[in-house]
């Protein structure tokens, strides 16, 4: 059969799908773009913002419209989370939550048209780790490696822990087994990935900093790129590892997400503005060059216009490379949803 995917999201995101796709084809299936007309249409979806669940809804109709007739499964973040609501539009066949969505192929009788929709959700609990890898361009230089999911941190604004599950990490010593594969496929660069990747841990004892070193040292003349870090795992360690590194790029996106130390208190966040600030400058003196992201969220419940000059100023101060500016969004089931002090859409979109 021919096989469509359509993927919303991060990155971690974009590596399941790929492993997804690849069972298919490993069955024989053809995957095909999603624009073709296709008998099966699986969409990977995201929830971190209202608008996520929208362009998910809408990506749904999209499939339907081009392939009628097919098959059409909702899977991902917003499956788990709101896997009734996805099950009420028309034409969605079978909506399979985060721990399922890697047994598909076993979990579908067949594909084809249900009078009433399939929903294969579950508690989180014991959720497994994937190993994940994709291409992240079109030149198949650069791919992005998986080696953590899931979260045990809880933002009062965030659903993630909720749809992806506890941490769990690749097992160490599957590490040099997958940076192997990488370079025989002829990858120039491989971006480390995970929901909080500097979370990575095993049962034996070993740490981000840990399975960073091995990927260092097995990674040739590979480059490594570390994806999203939280500001209180960026240890001295990863520091001096990135500093002394030939390979690991230096740079890194790193989560403020306010510069008010009363907003992050209300966030839940496991840092205070004070750390931030020093770890920033702490980056620059040992490495001048180093190429800072970073992730903003404005309008949060309680932002006054003074809180808000308070972020701009503080960003404004440090020697940040580029910014990811994000409105508040309303998620249900965290508990900034229930926060007085609502800021109006167009001041969030103003700020």
């Amino acid at each position: 059969m021919n096989i469509s995917f359509y993927n919303l999201g991060c990155k971690v995101n974009l590596a399941d799908i790929s492993r997804i796709a690849k069972q298919f084809e490993e069955l024989g299936h053809s995957v095909v773009d999603f624009e073709e007309k296709s008998d099966i249409v699986l969409i990977n979806t995201c929830t971190v913002t209202h608008r996520a669940d929208a362009d998910c809804r809408k990506i749904v109709r999209r499939a339907l419209r081009r392939s009628p007739q097919a098959f059409v499964g909702v899977l991902g973040c917003y499956a788990q989370l709101q896997p009734e609501q996805l099950a009420k539009i028309e034409g969605v066949d079978a909506v399979i939550g985060t721990k399922h969505k890697f047994e598909i192929p076993n979990l579908i009788e067949n594909f084809n048209k249900n009078t009433k929709t399939e929903i294969f959700v579950s508690d989180l609990d014991d959720a497994p780790f994937h190993t994940s890898a994709v291409s992240d361009n079109s030149g198949r230089t650069r791919a992005v490696l998986k080696i953590q999911d899931g979260c045990d941190y809880h933002c009062s604004f965030c659903t993630i822990p909720l749809a992806r599950g506890h941490s769990r990490s690749m097992p160490y010593e599957q590490i040099e087994k997958e940076m192997e594969g990488l370079i025989n496929d002829g990858y120039r660069e491989v971006v480390l990935s995970g929901i909080n990747l500097g979370d990575y841990k095993t049962d034996d004892g070993m740490r981000f900093v840990d399975a960073l070193k091995l990927i260092d040292e097995k990674s040739g003349d590979m480059r490594i790129r570390i994806s999203s870090i939280e500001p209180n795992l960026l240890t001295e360690e990863v520091l001096e590892v990135v500093a002394n590194s030939k390979n690991i790029v230096p740079h890194f996106h790193i989560p403020l997400q306010s510069g008010s130390q009363e907003l992050l208190r209300k966030m839940k966040r496991r840092y205070k503005a004070t750390y931030y600030h020093d770890l920033v400058l702490r980056i620059k003196e040992v490495m001048p060059h180093c190429c800072i992201g970073v992730d903003v969220i404005v309008g949060f419940p309680g932002e006054t216009d003074e809180l808000a000059q308070e972020t701009y100023d503080f960003l404004e101060n440090l020697p940040i490379t580029y910014l990811h500016v994000f409105t508040y969004s309303e998620r249900e089931n965290t508990k900034a949803i229930k926060f007085e002090g609502v800021v109006p859409h167009d001041i969030r979109k103003e700020r």
